[in-house]
């Protein structure tokens, strides 16, 4: 008798979940924005109440909440371990600004962040416009990093002028003296930090972002040269600031140890040569559990974030006062954390195939020896023979493709031979599963015999990571997950791109290549791609013209009521259009002139003419998506 509890220990969720996400009695996908029990949003009734609006799917679903959520449990996080071992300061958190640009989320972050004085971290100048307009703490920091010119210099140096606490780092040698000389020139006195390059490295699929062939970063040589140029422009009071990054989503707590006791002998080194040095910034990195495991695999993080901040302030804690130094501000610019889970892209499924008919074969009595051994086949399987059988239809198959190519055998007398094949098939899979044979056959045949499930979105837009770097998130079901899922499945978008399936799939264990779905009848169907916050919108691609999703922003009150606090609209064909330099008038002025000579030369009656161009108007207007 399956149980919601097989569902989710199925689907994982409780173990990837991090107390935001579940499943209720009635087999819903739940909500917990706030981890609180009482304060609950099923999503499914979400679902249903946007669709009865005429809201076109994919659906961004953003929970704001869940934003506010995890800021306050790294503020937490870090707090109980400063008081744990006493360590004599403070932490402040820092948003990168390129995890998730989007409008709504800064505005949610800052106004969450404000009472723990969370900032900002650029690395263009189009960031730090942006950044910019919001209102941060008086000691919230705007920090900014990554390769500058002059516009970016002076544009980071008027802000201070408007009373912003920046911070520009220092990330490449050649930019001391562009600063210096700027600084002067503008009669400002900006906070300077260093990025330090560090021998440690990260782990897992960004290890290399870090160690001593990093992209940014100041080798031990040109920090000392470096500081020696700040002290010829009287400047020395104002580098405040020692900054390192070993890679995002780092699997394993060691390498934080490792790069935090490193960066630390740096500081306090910097900091005996009398330099007043009082931020201590770790750069990213902060793991999530994707799959559930707790272990270093490139999907999840073989610590938690307690453990984290555990780690960073007993490390650095340590090394200050073996050298006898004073403990820094401690920041971190843990953007991956803070913005993963708030995200969940719901997608439709409008169909699955796998190039199988499921129909009754009839034998007539003429057809070849071939059909006549599968069908023989196909009545005889039985749970004792099936693996016998199984392999007789491999050799089978080969022998009807074999003399189908010789020219033996008719369409159809080929077409009935993999029908009966396919069936053969499906029933020694059944057998299979019912003595638990666990064998490389039946688990490739699993496989073969998997459908491609249709999902309404694109794999290029919404989950870009995946198809770039196979990045794996969590899928479930939005409903039916108190009923046992009975089929297997990959999932494939509607670009007419190959590479747009998603094939692997979390696990416990391993990583699946297909995922337990249940079979579709004649109502709606949805799969939900869980953590998507950080990263995906912004680097998500236009690729067949698809954009972005419609979006629902979704809280939940007091009485645990749900409410849609926003709709943002996706972008239609004529947004995307003009994405690729079309213009929308110009291209409706030739299609209008080639609709009028279709009048003039080929009889095109003035009312068909009419609606085609009111049929091309609309379609212009509309979801780049599928009507489902």
């Amino acid at each position: 008798m399956w149980k919601i509890e097989d569902a989710i220990e199925l689907y994982g969720i409780d173990r990837w979940g991090n107390g935001f996400f579940s499943f209720n009695r009635n087999g819903n996908l739940i909500v917990k924005p706030t981890k609180n029990d009482a304060l609950v949003i099923d999503l499914k009734n979400v679902v249903d109440n946007l669709a009865s609006k005429k809201i076109n799917f994919p659906i961004l679903f953003r929970f704001p909440q869940i934003l506010e959520s995890q800021i306050k449990a790294l503020n937490g996080a870090f707090s109980n371990s400063i008081l744990e071992y006493k360590y004599n300061n403070t932490y402040q958190g820092i948003f990168p600004m390129k995890v998730n640009q989007r409008k709504e989320i800064i505005e949610e972050i800052v106004k969450s962040g404000r009472k723990f004085n969370i900032g900002l971290e650029v690395g263009t100048k189009a960031e730090l416009l942006a950044a910019l307009s919001f209102d941060l703490s008086n000691e919230a920091l705007l920090i900014c990093n990554g390769f500058k010119d002059n516009e970016y210099l002076h544009l980071a140096l008027n802000a201070i002028k408007l009373n912003n606490k920046v911070v520009i780092v220092i990330d490449e040698f050649s930019e001391t003296r562009r600063l210096l000389d700027m600084a002067k020139k503008f009669n400002v006195r900006p906070i300077i930090g260093i990025r330090a390059k560090l021998y440690s490295k990260g782990s897992g699929k960004w290890a290399d972002s870090g160690g001593e062939t990093a992209k940014f970063g100041l080798s031990t040589p040109e920090i000392l040269e470096c500081i020696k140029i700040i002290t010829e422009y009287n400047m020395l009071d104002q580098l405040q600031m020692l900054h390192f990054h070993i890679g995002s989503q780092i699997t394993e707590i060691r390498r934080i140890q490792k790069a935090v006791k490193e960066a630390a002998r740096v500081y306090a080194k910097i900091k005996i040569k009398h330099i007043n040095i009082k931020y201590f910034n770790i750069g990213g990195g902060l793991g999530l559990d994707y799959d559930g495991s707790k272990t270093s695999s490139d999907a999840s993080a073989n610590y938690t974030m307690q453990e984290y901040a555990n780690n960073v302030v007993y490390s650095l804690k340590d090394v200050c006062d073996e050298e006898n130094v004073t403990h820094p501000i401690i920041l971190s610019e843990s953007g991956r954390a803070l913005s993963a889970y708030h995200s969940v892209l719901v997608i439709n499924i409008k169909g699955n195939k796998n190039g199988m008919l499921d129909k009754k074969v009839e034998l007539q009595g003429n057809e070849p020896h071939i059909v006549r051994e599968l069908y023989d086949g196909l009545n005889e399987i039985n749970i004792k023979n099936y693996v016998e059988y199984y392999h007789d239809a491999l050799l089978h198959r080969e022998e009807l493709l074999s003399l189908f190519n010789l020219g033996e055998l008719e369409l159809d007398e080929k077409a009935m031979g993999q029908i009966l094949f396919w069936q053969i098939c499906e029933k020694a899979m059944v057998f299979a599963k019912e003595t638990e044979n666990k064998s490389d056959d039946f688990d490739d045949l699993n496989k073969l015999l998997s459908k491609k499930y249709i999902g309404n979105f694109s794999v290029f837009q919404s989950v870009p990571d995946f198809w770039a770097i196979k990045q794996l998130f969590p899928i479930v079901p939005v409903s039916r997950n108190n009923e046992k899922p009975t089929m297997y499945g990959t999932i494939v978008d509607i670009t007419c791109d190959s590479d747009g399936e998603i094939d692997k799939f979390v696990d416990l264990k391993d990583v699946k290549e297909i995922l337990e779905l249940h079979e579709l009848n004649n109502g709606s169907y949805y799969l939900a791609v869980m953590m998507i916050g950080a990263y995906q919108d912004t680097i998500g691609d236009y690729h067949n013209l698809f954009g972005t999703a419609n979006e629902a922003h979704i809280i939940v009150d007091e009485s645990g009521g749900w409410h849609i606090k926003q709709i943002v609209n996706g972008d239609r064909n004529c947004d995307v259009l003009g994405y690729a330099k079309y213009n929308n008038s110009s291209l409706l002025a030739a299609f209008e002139s080639e609709v009028n000579q279709a009048v003039r030369e080929c009889g095109l009656s003035k009312e068909d003419a009419e609606d085609i161009m009111n049929t091309y108007k609309n379609v212009m207007n509309r979801y780049t998506y599928l009507d489902i």
